[in-house]
């Protein structure tokens, strides 16, 4: 029944239980089940959630703010013999509790991405990844920078260039102090971006003059050559959440969606092919979407598999509405 599957879902992916360690514990309880029954059920079950991770992805796209990262999973090549690293692709919505997760092969191509957010109109956040350059040239979006990501480069030249990374850390700690400032006083969207305007631009302003003068002295291939390089050649991305209040410093809510992924990859190490890949897109989006929601994942699937049939019968019905976010358990 749905209960169960809900259970050995969430086990897997919500506590990164993989299905032969569910065999064993289930077989604890006197309860034995085929390894084969289980992945029946598991593929059963992302059949039947397909429409609904579909439906999840135009809403997403429908969205005029989001946050696109890549990370790693690996999947069995069967033609090699041998697990290779693939990526998943992620877009959090940032105004609304919206996560998807994209799989493609296993690509990091940037097709794969032009693909994934076509006619999104809106701003999209991302790190310095080639890949997302593309969208610097293209009408109605707006390309956001991460200062976590530039700050991350600098902590790692440290121990090279004390003097001077200690110097970056210290303007780009300044721009999280403005917003610090912001959430104290509990300012809205309006207000924050006038904040922004007034304490954090002069101070992005005068950072960016001082990586042009810095520059010269650090070696281009050293890590302070690259973090400065790096954070210069993406200035005008990272420069430009000061222009709205909704828009983030970084784009840490789409890292932490994408963090379950990672605890799973050190759990059951691997998918065993491109299809099962697939289905982990599909249930680490509903999932995501029911932590962003602040939804009980196992209520809610447990609720949803039992209510999906009726919804891909009849076209009248909205799948939208059993979105984390919109569902209501009755």
């Amino acid at each position: 029944g749905p209960s169960l599957l809900a259970e050995l879902l969430i086990n897997k992916y919500e506590y990164h239980l993989p299905f032969h360690r569910q065999i064993k514990m289930l077989k604890q309880t006197g309860v034995s089940l085929p390894a084969s029954t289980i992945n029946g059920w598991f593929q059963g079950s992302c059949d039947l959630l397909r429409s609904l991770y579909f439906r999840l992805q135009e809403v997403t796209m429908n969205t005029d703010y989001i946050q696109v990262d890549e990370s790693t999973v690996p999947v069995v090549n069967n033609e090699k013999h041998k697990t290779v690293k693939s990526y998943l692709w992620m877009v959090r919505s940032v105004m609304k509790p919206l996560v998807y997760f994209h799989y493609d092969k296993g690509s990091r191509a940037q097709k794969v991405v032009v693909e994934l957010l076509q006619g999104f109109q809106g701003a999209i956040q991302t790190d310095g990844y080639e890949a997302y350059s593309i969208y610097e040239q293209k009408k109605g979006v707006l390309l956001l920078g991460c200062w976590a990501h530039a700050r991350r480069k600098f902590e790692e030249s440290l121990a090279e260039d004390k003097a001077g990374a200690e110097y970056a850390l210290a303007q780009i700690g300044k721009l999280y102090q403005v917003e610090t400032m912001a959430n104290e006083q509990g300012l809205d969207d309006k207000q924050r971006a006038e904040l922004r305007e007034r304490l954090a631009y002069p101070i992005m302003v005068a950072f960016e003059k001082w990586i042009v003068k810095y520059y010269p002295k650090a070696l281009p291939k050293s890590r302070m050559g690259r973090a400065l390089s790096y954070t210069y050649n993406i200035f005008h991305r990272l420069s430009r959440y000061h222009l709205d209040g909704r828009y983030k410093i970084d784009n840490n809510l789409a890292e932490n969606a994408i963090r379950p992924l990672a605890l799973g990859r050190k759990n059951y190490l691997f998918c065993g092919n491109h299809d099962a890949a697939e289905n982990a897109a599909i249930i680490y989006s509903l999932l995501g979407c029911c932590k962003a929601a602040d939804v009980n994942p196992r209520e809610w699937l447990t609720d949803i598999l039992a209510k999906i049939p009726i919804y891909n019968n009849d076209y009248s019905l909205d799948l939208a509405d059993l979105l984390p976010h919109n569902w209501k358990n009755s």
